[in-house]
């Protein structure tokens, strides 16, 4: 198969994997350079405006996307219920098995990632599955309103490259604070300005959230394409 591709699956459709995970592929024009699972925040689908937007600026970029829904999260499709995320532990376990039934289907570089919390969920087993690369969108470095209970101690030991996209003003990590802790050198910060959690600008800037999230796919292409041995 080629990178990113699983039998069966159509790109434009949601699928049910092996093991009952709702999936989504955005596949590339051409020959992907790379594939990246991609996982959605605590409070917002695989198929939300922001992960949508992403997903189809990759893949115009040149990299095929497998978005996935956790468990808690596609149960809302079936009975409608808000329901909040489950326990960590049951998280990371999703993810592992994601990781791997992509990692037995794809060819080339396969890196993992997503918004928020998909992202640090990411981030937290990175190195333990041996991804080729980690991109996480909007990182929550400490909960909201909460800058004294930071996120990160597992952030100054990563080995995987690593790159975050985050907004300057972003709620769970600003650019003042985020600057402040100490980080591994596998991680590369791509600051947008004046952008919140959701990579939103300030409208005074002039910027809009396209522009922002064309430019968060652009360094995102690049940071991967950069990994992928000639």
């Amino acid at each position: 198969m080629g990178k990113g591709q699983s039998a069966g699956i159509d790109p434009d459709q949601y699928t049910q994997s092996d093991k009952g995970h709702l999936v989504r592929w955005n596949q590339t024009p051409g020959k992907a350079s790379a594939s990246l699972i991609l996982a959605h925040g605590a409070g917002a689908p695989m198929d939300s405006p922001f992960m949508e937007e992403m997903a189809e600026r990759l893949a115009a970029r040149g990299i095929a996307v497998c978005r996935f829904e956790f468990a808690y999260m596609a149960q809302r499709r079936v009975g409608g219920t808000k329901r909040p995320p489950s326990p960590q532990a049951q998280l990371l376990a999703e993810w592992r098995e994601i990781h791997e039934l992509v990692r037995q289907q794809a060819t080339g570089l396969v890196a993992i990632g997503g918004k928020s919390m998909g992202g640090r969920m990411a981030s937290l087993l990175a190195d333990e599955v041996g991804a080729d690369a980690l991109v996480c969108l909007g990182y929550p470095f400490y909960p909201a309103a909460k800058p004294d209970k930071p996120r990160v101690a597992h952030l100054a030991t990563l080995q995987t490259p690593t790159l975050i996209v985050q907004g300057e003003r972003d709620a769970l990590g600003d650019r003042e604070t985020v600057e402040g802790y100490v980080l591994s050198p596998a991680i590369a910060l791509h600051w947008l300005a004046a952008a919140d959690h959701d990579l939103k600008p300030l409208k005074r800037t002039g910027l809009t959230h396209a522009e922002h999230l064309d430019h968060a796919a652009d360094a995102i292409a690049m940071f991967l394409r950069g990994l992928v041995r000639p």
